[in-house]
């Protein structure tokens, strides 16, 4: 992995550009890892979420893969999940998890331009787009 000594962060904003596409097909009614929550309040993994999800997680490994197998859990009881995620096909969390339980995967044109601090300690909106490509997950209801 690149730049393994860098502290990289955790808390990325979805541009809302793409959030509001997604929104307008699915209609959410809950984010389970808002920007800059405070987890002491409520934990995104431990709260009931709601029946239409979108879903930005951490994505730290250990963060991103409870995020994925909650997800599949939520969709289980009928819930929709849409969640935004790091292209990692060759990973056991995509065969395993993220594959077999999916209703849609959709991998999108160029990179993210997600909204945060970066690793210099500056506050960026769009920077130069993310480390990964990405996809967009949905698990649950057929779409």
């Amino acid at each position: 992995m690149k730049n393994r000594g860098i502290k990289h962060s955790d808390n990325w904003k979805t541009p809302k550009n793409l959030y509001d596409k997604l929104d307008a097909e699915f209609h959410f009614d809950f984010d389970p890892c808002p920007l800059n929550h405070d987890v002491k309040k409520w934990d995104g993994l431990e709260k009931e979420w709601g029946a239409r999800n979108f879903i930005n997680p951490p994505y730290s490994r250990k963060l991103k893969e409870s995020f994925v197998k909650r997800a599949i859990e939520m969709s289980g009881n009928g819930k929709l999940c849409v969640m935004l995620l790091p292209v990692s096909t060759s990973s056991a969390l995509f065969h395993d998890y993220i594959y077999p339980n999916t209703k849609e995967i959709r991998f999108l044109r160029g990179r993210v331009r997600f909204e945060g601090v970066n690793t210099s300690g500056k506050y960026v909106i769009g920077g130069s787009g993310g480390m990964h490509d990405s996809m967009v997950v949905i698990f649950g209801e057929s779409v």
